[in-house]
């Protein structure tokens, strides 16, 4: 990179630590702001020597760690309300969220490995962790070496392919690009792109919403339906409430048993 550095590369040699640990903190908060262009610069400059590759590696992970910590403690104090915030402010479409909610379940603590690299998982393993009364030295040791994985994944890979990255940087400083705005451009055309999914997915859910009156009506009057209950063990922990008769199978478990769904009737799917 040396004296033809681009914006962002000088950015990042005046400010990179500060703006990695904000940066990442902000990310895993539930702030949608990609770290991964930005971590992967950070460690292409920590080859030539221009940032501490250690400094670099700590301080991604306390931003990551902190956060956590955060989401941990919430999801201890809140309960499943915390789901119900995540649904809001999470850009993925809610259906993601409860997947990723199902597949924490299944998999629990090992989760934490991983979700880092999982879009979705990662909103909700920690909160999950919190939610199911993880004890602290479990949740510690599983969040630790997840986010340190995670963290020194990135930035080796970065400080490996530095010289790729280092074609890439100058072949946008000769086409008068900057990278820095292009990261922001697509931050911003990112979370452009996941705020239109999400209304789109939650109007297709209004079209076809019944609502539990008129599905009681429909029940009383005598007409064939059938009612598949999404749930996973958690939510049913949660809310005690189960309708009659209703075909219980987590959507994870659709593909195994659809045969179990009968074809010539309504189908209504209950979730929380």
């Amino acid at each position: 990179m040396g004296h033809q550095a681009t914006e962002l590369t000088q950015f990042l040699i005046r400010h990179g630590y500060s703006v990695i640990f904000l940066w990442v903190l902000a990310e895993q908060a539930g702030i949608p702001l990609p770290s991964l262009p930005l971590l992967l610069s950070a460690g292409a400059l920590s080859a030539e020597g221009k940032i501490d590759f250690h400094v670099l590696l700590l301080l991604t992970f306390a931003g990551a760690f902190l956060s956590d910590l955060m989401w941990f403690q919430l999801g201890r104090s809140q309960g499943g309300r915390i789901l119900n915030l995540l649904c809001r402010i999470s850009l993925e479409p809610d259906s993601c969220v409860k997947n990723t909610e199902n597949l924490f379940m299944k998999r629990g603590a090992n989760s934490l490995l991983i979700s880092k690299f999982l879009p979705g998982l990662n909103t909700v393993a920690q909160p999950m962790a919190g939610i199911v009364r993880l004890s602290w030295p479990r949740f510690l040791a599983y969040n630790i070496c997840g986010t340190l994985f995670w963290a020194g994944s990135i930035l080796l890979v970065g400080r490996i392919f530095h010289r790729q990255i280092e074609d890439v940087l100058l072949l946008l400083r000769h086409s008068g690009a900057s990278l820095l705005v292009i990261v922001l451009i697509a931050a911003a055309a990112w979370i452009a792109f996941k705020s239109i999914q999400r209304r789109r997915f939650i109007r297709r859910l209004r079209i076809s919403r019944i609502t539990p009156e008129e599905l009681k009506e429909e029940i009383d009057s005598g007409q064939p339906v059938v009612i598949v209950d999404l749930r996973n063990e958690f939510a049913l922990d949660e809310d005690s409430v189960q309708i009659p008769g209703a075909l219980r199978l987590t959507p994870e478990e659709i593909d195994a048993r659809h045969a179990e769904i009968p074809r010539d009737r309504d189908i209504v799917l209950y979730c929380t």
